[in-house]
C-alpha cells in the first residue's frame, strides 16, 4: 500500500488541527503556508474529512476548521481510511497460495495496527520540536 499525496497532505492537516487544539480554528491558508502546500489542494482534501466529522468548519472572519472529536479519540487509520480507502497492501485472493495470502493477511494487520493505534495526540507531541532537532547529511 502506497499512501499518496491526499492521505499525506490530509495527516497534514489533521496534525495542525491537533496541535491547535482549544485555541479557536486554523485556517487552511495558514497550514498551506506554513508547510508550503497548494491552498486549492488542501480545500479539496478538507471537504471528505468535513463530511466524515473528523473536523468541523467556523464560518466568519476568523472561521476555519477544528477537530470534529478530542485528538485522543482519532487515530491516524481513521484520516487514511476516509482519503485513501481501505488499508489493503494487496487484494487478498482465496485461490492464491496459502503461504502468500497469509503474508498479505500480515502486512495488512500490521499496518492497521500501527494506524489504528497511532493518535492525533501521538503525532502532534511527535512533531512538536522535533522537526528541527534533526540533520542530514549527504
Amino acid at each position: 500500500m502506497k499512501i499518496s499525496t491526499k492521505g499525506r497532505y490530509g495527516l497534514t492537516i489533521m496534525i495542525e488541527l491537533a496541535k491547535n487544539h482549544g485555541q479557536g480554528p486554523t485556517s487552511l491558508k495558514s497550514i498551506a503556508q506554513t508547510h508550503n502546500l497548494s491552498e486549492h489542494y488542501l480545500e479539496q482534501l478538507i471537504a471528505p474529512l468535513r463530511n466524515a466529522r473528523l473536523v468541523k468548519s467556523i464560518r466568519g472572519a476568523y472561521g476555519g476548521y477544528i477537530l470534529g472529536d478530542e485528538p485522543a479519540n482519532i487515530t491516524s487509520g481513521d484520516i487514511i481510511r476516509v482519503l485513501e480507502g481501505p488499508i489493503s497492501p494487496v487484494e487478498v485472493l482465496e485461490d492464491e497460495e496459502p503461504a502468500k495470502r497469509q503474508l498479505w493477511i500480515r502486512i495488512r494487520d500490521a499496518v492497521k495496527d500501527v494506524l489504528d493505534n497511532t493518535t492525533l495526540e501521538d503525532l502532534a507531541s511527535y512533531t512538536d520540536g522535533e522537526q528541527e532537532s534533526y540533520m542530514f547529511y549527504i
